[in-house]
């Protein structure tokens, strides 16, 4: 069988309903992907053009949201793993179960977050800046973004739902347009264009909320459309006892996880930021366009995660390693394709953005920086999201946080910045060494192939 598999790998291009159906996965959530970072983006290079400090603010600022994204990641993941296995399998009644699991979940974590954005704003902010003037720009922001906060985990849960039942595309179809109508209202209500006011970060922020809820009335309507999978409404405030448990096995380790990363990558914004205005200026345009380029690892993964889960819970194993086998090859290339973008990027982007000469400088150095951090990060984000998720093998990225980012990086950046008071590219560097650092014990877990699992029950485990 192994000698077959491998036989099939190398075919991996000549393989073409493979290929064809990756690209229907793929292409879709990638696009999904880049929609989303393009507001950042927008707002970087709007804000940008105005001021540095607003655009430094609003980056901080953002940080929170990019920790709920990350735990609500964690629910979606969760239903996605266990989504794919039983639309592989067919049981649409076990996946309205674990849909609402995901969506109860996602609803609490999302007015945390909006009680924390809208009344408390100025601590918030503290926790990225000392800078005053940062602190009351990154606070309005808030006030305003925050109500969009409390309505993303909704949309999220039926956005994921339509992905794992094959309507990838018209996923990205609602993020396209709605990621365009944000980046409109952007520079209307930045700039002030057609008569409305100028409103810069309020105008930023309320450009959010808009796009946010037009996302969420189109994703929740696209449920009542023929052809769609709609949720079954007994399952609203119950489900299966067992259900519930492998909901929660899933879940568990998956918001360990993205709760270490978001915190640690946090951490490192708030490092560059008690640097200075300059550091934080020039990490606020990196980060945008490292988001940009991980669109692609992100769809790869995303894509590769539901056929392999599509294959475990149709109890086909051979093709689910098979297929696990080919992703973690696609993860490589994409992460040395990624590395040679980001060093092409450089040039054009000191021209598009406003920074003063030392910022400029910092800049070109975290960009350098980030073309080899960018390698650990596609293959690391296509193997571990990807592959061993989609056959719930979630434990694994929880401890590899752990010892490579808490146990290396944060450490080091946080001497680098508070004690030893490091230049500012090489804390930079601290921040970019748990990604490449764990490749060696990522490819040694995947060779184990503890992810080549059916995680699905019959109907009479779970009393349907």
């Amino acid at each position: 069988m192994s000698q077959a598999i491998s036989q099939a790998r190398d075919n991996m291009f000549r393989d073409k309903p493979f290929c064809r159906d990756l690209l229907r996965l793929t292409a879709p959530i990638a696009l999904q992907s880049l929609m989303l970072a393009a507001v950042a983006a927008a707002d970087a290079i709007m804000l940008g053009s105005a001021s540095q400090n607003d655009m430094s603010a609003v980056s901080l600022a953002t940080q929170i949201q990019f920790v709920q994204n990350m735990a609500l990641s964690a629910g979606v993941s969760a239903f996605s793993i266990l989504g794919a296995q039983y639309w592989g399998k067919q049981d649409r009644a076990a996946m309205s179960q674990v849909f609402f699991m995901a969506l109860r979940f996602c609803l609490l974590l999302s007015v945390v977050t909006f009680v924390g954005c809208v009344f408390f704003p100025q601590y918030l902010m503290l926790l990225f800046t000392d800078e005053q003037e940062l602190i009351e720009i990154g606070a309005r922001y808030l006030r305003v973004a925050g109500w969009s906060y409390l309505i993303t985990g909704i949309s999220q849960c039926y956005l994921a739902l339509m992905k794992v039942s094959g309507h990838a595309r018209q996923v990205a179809v609602v993020s396209s347009v709605t990621v365009v109508l944000n980046i409109v209202l952007n520079a209307c209500l930045i700039y002030g264009l057609f008569g409305l006011p100028a409103l810069g970060v309020v105008g930023a922020a309320l450009a959010t909320l808009i796009s946010r809820v037009v996302e969420l009335i189109w994703s929740v309507g696209m449920c009542f459309v023929k052809g769609y999978l709609r949720p079954d409404l007994r399952y609203l405030l119950g489900g299966s006892r067992l259900l519930r448990h492998d909901y929660r096995k899933c879940l568990l380790p998956l918001l360990g996880a993205s709760l270490l990363w978001s915190v640690g990558f946090t951490s490192y914004t708030a490092f560059v930021g008690h640097l200075g205005e300059d550091a934080a200026a020039a990490n606020a345009v990196a980060s945008v366009v490292r988001d940009l380029v991980c669109c692609l690892c992100n769809g790869i993964s995303a894509g590769c995660g539901i056929m392999i889960g599509n294959a475990l819970g149709a109890g086909d194993l051979t093709q689910g390693k098979l297929f696990g086998d080919r992703s973690m090859r696609l993860g490589f290339y994409c992460g040395f394709a990624s590395t040679v973008i980001m060093l092409l990027l450089t040039p054009p982007l000191l021209a598009l953005v406003k920074l003063t000469d030392e910022a400029r400088s910092l800049l070109v150095a975290m960009m350098c920086i980030m073309a080899f951090y960018m390698i650990g990060r596609a293959v690391n984000t296509v193997i571990i999201n990807g592959i061993f998720a989609a056959g719930g093998d979630t434990l694994f990225d929880m401890y590899s946080l752990c010892v490579t980012m808490w146990g290396l990086a944060v450490p080091l950046a946080a001497l680098g910045t508070f004690v030893f008071h490091w230049p500012v590219p090489v804390v930079y560097a601290c921040t970019c060494l748990d990604e490449v650092g764990k490749i060696p014990w990522v490819m040694l877990h995947f060779r184990k192939y503890k992810w080549v699992k059916d995680l699905t029950r019959s109907a009479d485990e779970i009393g349907e």
